[in-house]
C-alpha cells in the first residue's frame, strides 16, 4: 500500500536508537491502609546527581548546533511565529535530529499536551509502544501509518513527543519531511528502552521480587539523604542549584566544573561547606540497603551521592560503587598526595582552600593568584552540558595519615598547563591544594563503575531497584537500559519520571516506602526515624496500575498549631477507591 500522505521511511530510518518518552501522570487511585508498620517518616526527592560525569559529546554537539539555530528553550522549538519560507534552505532532518538530541540532554517534553498537539489516552499510548517493541519498527510503520489507521502526528504523541511549533509552521514537502524525521527519531528512542514487563505491577509483586531475588542492583541518588537535612542538587526551590541561582549564579553547575576549578578553586570552596557531610547518621533507606546486604541479596549499590553515608550504614565496601566519588578522601591537584577526607574538613567548614601539606612543605614561598570572587562567577557560563575515616585533623598534619592510602598518578588533564606567561606560577592559581575526591563535570567516572557494571553485574542481576534519583545524568542514567530487559525494575521516589519504563513505581518518601516493604517482607527492620506505630496508606493509580503512592496516616504529623496536620483525614480515601489489591 502506498505511504499515507506521502509519508515514507527509508531503510536507514529504522536503524539506531537512543532515548525513550515520558508519560502523562494523573491520579485517581485505589487504596489500602496497611496495619501497624515499622515505617519511617522522612524525606525523599526526585532530584539527584552530585558533581558528576557530563552528558555525552553528542549531547554537547547538539547544544552547540541548537544554539546556532536558536533552538533553545526560548528559540525555534517554542516560537509560534516562524515563517516556513525562512527554513527552505535548511536541512530539516538535521533540525529535527538536533531537537530530539536537545530533549535527550535533560530537557523533557511537557507532561500535558499543548492545545495544538494530539491527546492520546495513556492506555492507548501504552498499547502503541508495546506494539512497536513486539513487531519492530518496519511492521509497526506498515500497520499504523501505511494502512491509514493512524495519523503520524498521533503516533508521535503516543511515543511521548510533542511536535515543535517550528514544524507546525511548515507546509507541504517540508512538513512531511519534518514529520518523517520526528516519527523516525521517536521510534528509535522508544526502541532503545526496555519495554515494561507486564506481569509485575503491584506492591505485592515488588515484595515477592525482593523476597526471591539474590542479586539486586540498587541505584541511589540524593533523595535518600534529604531526610537528614542534606540538600539534593536539582529540587526546585530547595536543591543546591536553586539556592545558588537565588544567590545570583547564572549556571550553578559551574561550581562543579573541573575547568573552572582549575581557574579558581575558591568558587567550589565557597559552597563546599554546604554539602559537606556533618553527620555519621544514616537514613532508613540506607539501612534498608544495608539490610539487603546483610541478607546476601545485594549485588551492588551504585550511589550518586558524595556524602559517604553508605559506609556509616554498614554497606559492604566491595558491594558499593560511589559513582561520583565522595568526601571520604581528598587528593592534591598537583602532586597526587591522597589523604583521608576529614583531614581537610576544618578548612572546608571555614570556607578556606586546603593546601597540600607535601607541596607547601617542599616550597612554601610560591605565589598564589588572587582568586576570583564567587560573585564574578554569577554572570559566567561555560559552554558545557551540563572503611572508617580517621579522626578529624588539620591538613598540616595530614601527611603522616596518608601513608596507608595510595597516592594515584595525577592524570595530565588535571595538571595546570604551563604557558610562557606563567612559568613562575604568578599568573595562575596555586593548585598545590587538596580537592575532595568527588567527580566534577569534565572528569571521568571511576573505572570501577564500568568494570563492575559490564563485567560483573550485567550477567548476574536479577532485580533493579532505583531509589531517590531522577536519573538525569549519564552514564548512571543508562544502567537501566544496559542491564538485560527481562530483569524486573522497581522505581522508588517522590515523583515519577517519564524517560524510563519501570515495571513497578512506588511514589512517596523513600524512607516510608522501604520501611513498608520491610514490614510486608516480615523483616525485623527498625530505625530511630521509624515510628513503631506508623501506618501507611497505599493508593494505586487507575491510569497506571503499576504506580502506587504511599503516605503516612498514623501517627499524624504535628502542624504549626501543635496538632496533627490533617495528613490522615476521615475522607482520606473517599475518591473512587477500592481495597488494596497489592
Amino acid at each position: 500500500m502506498a505511504p499515507r500522505n506521502g509519508l515514507s521511511l527509508e531503510a536507514e530510518e529504522f536503524e539506531g536508537f537512543s532515548d525513550s518518552p515520558g508519560h502523562e501522570h494523573s491520579e485517581h487511585c485505589h487504596h489500602s491502609v496497611a496495619d501497624t508498620a515499622d515505617d519511617s517518616h522522612a524525606n525523599s526527592s526526585v532530584a539527584s546527581v552530585h558533581g558528576s560525569d557530563p552528558d555525552s559529546q553528542a549531547a554537547a554537539d547538539a547544544d552547540a548546533k541548537a544554539d546556532g539555530l536558536d533552538a533553545s528553550a526560548n528559540g525555534v522549538w517554542e516560537d509560534d511565529d516562524e515563517d516556513s519560507d525562512a527554513f527552505e534552505g535548511l536541512d530539516i532532518e538535521e533540525i529535527i535530529d538536533n531537537y530530539l538530541m536537545y530533549l535527550d540532554s535533560d530537557h523533557e517534553t511537557p507532561d500535558s499536551p499543548a492545545e495544538d498537539q494530539p491527546s492520546v489516552p495513556p492506555e492507548e499510548a501504552a498499547a502503541i509502544r508495546q506494539l512497536l517493541h513486539k513487531v519492530g519498527p518496519r511492521k509497526f510503520f506498515e500497520q499504523l501509518i501505511e494502512d491509514g489507521s493512524h495519523e503520524p502526528e498521533y503516533v508521535i504523541a503516543a511515543l511521548g513527543y510533542q511536535i515543535p511549533p517550528l514544524v507546525l509552521a511548515l507546509t507541504g514537502d517540508l512538513y512531511m519531511r519534518a514529520i518523517t524525521s520526528l516519527l523516525s527519531g521517536a521510534m528509535r528512542r522508544e526502541m532503545s528502552h526496555r519495554p515494561k514487563l507486564m506481569n509485575v505491577n503491584t506492591v505485592q509483586d515488588a515484595v515477592n521480587l525482593i523476597r526471591k531475588s539474590s542479586n539486586i542492583v540498587v541505584v541511589t541518588g540524593a533523595g535518600i539523604s534529604t531526610s537528614l537535612g542534606i540538600p539534593d542538587f536539582r529540587s526546585k526551590g530547595t536543591g543546591l542549584y536553586s539556592q545558588l541561582e537565588a544567590q545570583g549564579y547564572s549556571d550553578p553547575t559551574d561550581v562543579f566544573d573541573i575547568e573552572i576549578f582549575r581557574e579558581d578553586p575558591s568558587l567550589f570552596y565557597s559552597v563546599a561547606k554546604d554539602i559537606l557531610p556533618s553527620t555519621h547518621r544514616y537514613t532508613p533507606t540506607h539501612g534498608f540497603i544495608a539490610e539487603l546486604d546483610r541478607r546476601n541479596k545485594l549485588l551492588t549499590n551504585y550511589t550518586q551521592n558524595i556524602d559517604n553515608l553508605e559506609s556509616f550504614a554498614g554497606i559492604s565496601a566491595d558491594r558499593l560503587i560511589q559513582c561520583h566519588g565522595s568526601f571520604k578522601t581528598a587528593t592534591c591537584f598537583t602532586c597526587g598526595l591522597r589523604v583521608p577526607g576529614d583531614a581537610v574538613f576544618d578548612h572546608i567548614k571555614a570556607g578556606r582552600i586546603p593546601p597540600c601539606p607535601r607541596c607547601t612543605a617542599s616550597d612554601p614561598s610560591a605565589k598564589r593568584k588572587r582568586p576570583t570572587s564567587p560573585a564574578a562567577h554569577a554572570t559566567k557560563r561555560t559552554k558545557r552540558r551540563s572503611g572508617s575515616a580517621s579522626p578529624s585533623s588539620p591538613a598540616a598534619a595530614a601527611a603522616p595519615l596518608a601513608a596507608s592510602i595510595p597516592s594515584p598518578k595525577v592524570p595530565a588533564r588535571y595538571r595546570p598547563a604551563a604557558t610562557d606567561d606563567d612559568d613562575d606560577g604568578s599568573n595562575g592559581p596555586d593548585l598545590r591544594i587538596m580537592k575532595p575526591d568527588i567527580t566534577f563535570f569534565g572528569e571521568q567516572l571511576p573505572d570501577a563503575f564500568h568494570d563492575r557494571l559490564e563485567k560483573h553485574d550485567r550477567a548476574l542481576a536479577d532485580l533493579v531497584i532505583v531509589i531517590g534519583t531522577s536519573l538525569k545524568v549519564k552514564p548512571v542514567s543508562e544502567i537501566s537500559s544496559f542491564l538485560p530487559a527481562d530483569v524486573p525494575q522497581i522505581y522508588i521516589s517522590r515523583d515519577p519520571i517519564g524517560h524510563i519504563n519501570f515495571d513497578i513505581v512506588l511514589l512517596g518518601e523513600c524512607d516510608v516506602i522501604v520501611a513498608e516493604l520491610a514490614r510486608r517482607l516480615h523483616w525485623d527492620f527498625t530505625h530511630e526515624m521509624i515510628p513503631r506505630d506508623q501506618q501507611v496508606e497505599v493508593c494505586t493509580s487507575e491510569e497506571h496500575p503499576h504506580e502506587h503512592r504511599f503516605r503516612v496516616t498514623r501517627p499524624l504529623r504535628e502542624g504549626a498549631d501543635g496538632e496533627g496536620d490533617g495528613y490522615a483525614s476521615d475522607d482520606a480515601g473517599n475518591s473512587d477507591t477500592k481495597g488494596d489489591s497489592s
